[in-house]
């Protein structure tokens, strides 16, 4: 019964939000509209007993959403909403083409001559999702992910070219009111 009840709170959360996306006058709350959109569905996905899946789309639609919030309000024109502007364009063509998209996959949903379930549940969902979706190549794709997040982290730092010790040396309580190396903040 409590299933029941966070089911239908998220995906109503999740239709609610996702409309505000194409109703607020703001890219940053648009963005954050979508977040909780995504994370709806992430939760609607962790209901469905499929863990290591709904952590995924939490932690990956979080990360995306925040990165684009910060790209909308850096290159945005209109980033705080400060004047009307809207997510939509030829509104009439987007609302017919809306309404023939939604009536033709609720149709297929209703009319389409669905197979009875044949055997019981697996006993770990997540192992035969990830064997579903990349076969024997699993362990290679985990090692792959390993590898380009390393990659991303060493990127970062490598380009940077100053650290915390090119500044101030060993002794990073004793500041002083000018920065021995120039390139910083208001130089």
């Amino acid at each position: 019964m409590l299933d029941d009840v966070i089911f239908w709170v998220l995906a109503l959360l999740a239709v609610a939000s996702g409309v505000m996306v194409f109703r607020f006058d703001s890219m940053a709350r648009a963005t954050y509209a979508l977040l909780t959109s995504l994370l709806c569905v992430g939760g609607e996905v962790l209901l469905l007993g499929l863990d290591y899946l709904g952590v995924v789309i939490v932690l990956m639609m979080t990360i995306e959403m925040a990165i684009m919030a910060v790209f909308m309000v850096m290159y945005m024109m209109n980033p705080a909403g400060l004047m009307p502007m809207t997510m939509v364009h030829n509104k009439k063509g987007a609302a017919v083409l809306c309404a023939a998209v939604f009536a033709a996959l609720a149709a297929g949903i209703l009319l389409a001559p669905w197979p009875s379930r044949r055997g019981r549940p697996s006993e770990d969902p997540t192992m035969d999702l990830g064997l579903s979706l990349m076969g024997p190549q699993m362990l290679t794709m985990m090692t792959l992910g390993l590898a380009l997040f390393a990659t991303i982290v060493a990127t970062v730092v490598l380009a940077t070219r100053r650290g915390r010790y090119d500044r101030f040396g060993d002794d990073l309580k004793a500041r002083t009111a000018d920065d021995p190396v120039r390139g910083g903040m208001g130089r």
